[in-house]
Order: C-alpha cells, then sequence, then structure tokens
C-alpha cells in the first residue's frame, strides 16, 4: 500500500485515509498517539504517514485501539518491539486482542459472501498487505484510568460495543472530532453505501447498531471512520442517517 491522504481535521489531528483502512494521528508538540494502525503490510504507509506530519515512529506515546481486528492493529506489535510503546483498548477488548478469544471475520466468513459485488477484489486485495498474517497483541491493556486519557489530545474512550466486545469510539472534544472506527463508517469497499452506515452482519460479533446509541448527543461535528473519508456533520445526525439506512 502506497497511497494514502493526511487530512488535518482540527489543530493537531490528523486523519490518514488509506484505500482499505484507516487511522488517526495526534500531535502535541513533538509527542503523538496514533488511533489505529491499517493492515500489517501498511507499515511503510503508517511510518509515511507520521513522517508527513513531522513526526517519528519513537514520538508515538501510545497507540489507541478501536479493535484488535487485523486491519487496525498491524502496527502495533512493531513499534512495541522497537520502543515499547504500549496500546490500550476497552477491558473487553484485551482478550481479543491477545486471541483468546477471537471475534473477526474469517476465511470462511468472507467465502460464504464471496459473491456479493466487491468483496472477492477486496479479499484478493487484502490478503496481499497481511490480512493472514494476523499476531496476537500479548502487551495488549486496558485504558489507564478513566475518563479522557493523559495522552495528546486527551482522547475520551466511548464504549461502543457491537462490532466487537469491546469496540471504542475516541472523541477529541478541543478538535470536535470522534474517532468512530468500525461502529460507524462511510464507505467500504463491500458495500455500496456512500454515507454513515454500519457494516454488513457477518463483520460484526454482535449488534453493530447497539454500538451507536453511545454516540449521540456527543459535541463533535468531524468524523473520522475506520473505513470511507471524514466526515463534515454532527455525529448525532451521522448515526440517525446510519440508523435509518439500517432499517
Amino acid at each position: 500500500m502506497t497511497g494514502f491522504t493526511v487530512e488535518e481535521l482540527g489543530s493537531g489531528v490528523f486523519f490518514v485515509n488509506g484505500r482499505d483502512v484507516n487511522w488517526l494521528l495526534v500531535r502535541e508538540g513533538r509527542d503523538l498517539i496514533a488511533i489505529d494502525s491499517g493492515y500489517p503490510g501498511y507499515l511503510a504507509a503508517f511510518e509515511a504517514s507520521v513522517s508527513a506530519i513531522g513526526g517519528r515512529l519513537q514520538d508515538i506515546r501510545a497507540v489507541l485501539l478501536t479493535h484488535a481486528h487485523v486491519d487496525h492493529m498491524g502496527a502495533v506489535n512493531v513499534l512495541h518491539e522497537r520502543f515499547a510503546t504500549p496500546v490500550y483498548m476497552d477491558a473487553l477488548e484485551v482478550a481479543n486482542a491477545r486471541r483468546d478469544v477471537l471475534e473477526q471475520a474469517g476465511p470462511a466468513d468472507v467465502a460464504r459472501n464471496a459473491w456479493r459485488p466487491g468483496v472477492l477484489p477486496w479479499a484478493l486485495r487484502i490478503m496481499r498487505v497481511g490480512a493472514m498474517n494476523d499476531e496476537a497483541i500479548r502487551h495488549a491493556a486496558a485504558f489507564p484510568s478513566a475518563g479522557p486519557l493523559d495522552l495528546p489530545g486527551h482522547p475520551l474512550p466511548v464504549p461502543t460495543h457491537g462490532h466487537t466486545s469491546g469496540h471504542s469510539a475516541y472523541l477529541l472534544a478541543d478538535a470536535g472530532v470522534i474517532v468512530t472506527g468500525d461502529a460507524l463508517v462511510t464507505a467500504h469497499p463491500v458495500t455500496s453505501t456512500r454515507g454513515p452506515h454500519v457494516l454488513p452482519r457477518y463483520f460484526n460479533a454482535g449488534d453493530a447498531r447497539s454500538g451507536l446509541d453511545s454516540l449521540v448527543g456527543l459535541q463533535a461535528d468531524r468524523i473520522a471512520p475506520g473505513h470511507g473519508p471524514a466526515g463534515r456533520l454532527s455525529i448525532t445526525s451521522a448515526v440517525e442517517r446510519a440508523r435509518a439506512e439500517a432499517g
């Protein structure tokens, strides 16, 4: 993967839009955090995105995961091995990250849906960037404190359980940005929908629609999804559109 775009959604908040998955970087002085990090095969692109905003991998104080799927955690183990960078997530997601349990669509799920438009080309493409190289994150840890975290941007974890049991969104209140991960996306190669929606049922461990409830009423009008372009509308309006789309 070589192509990506970097968009500054708010002061020091950078949305990195890749072809098949996104991540976010937050800069405060020289310190950075990453929220998600792409596929394993995106490592060079991930490092390039950090360089594009004037940072280095060793400047990353922590990685926050929306959830522990292979397309969001690709750089996590490398950063820990090189720089002892911690990774934090909802306490309910730790078992999934450590692969004590596995809440992730597998090859059989994809094969059963290969007849659907877009699924087969997407599956073949992501295999080339490490979709099958799924590693456990043995150093996975729950958030070190409640409330906004003492990290660049002071991200507030917002439980959005449904896509996985411990899926989290992150509110960057000062910038008015909400990072929705896969609880709410704006596009995906396997769907024809453009705009806020939830992923197809076979991607979700539970009811993805229930994960939207905690987003309603948050003060954010810039949406940074796990898949698709950034959105500029209130998160409450985005949830209403996603619910209407889901029926």
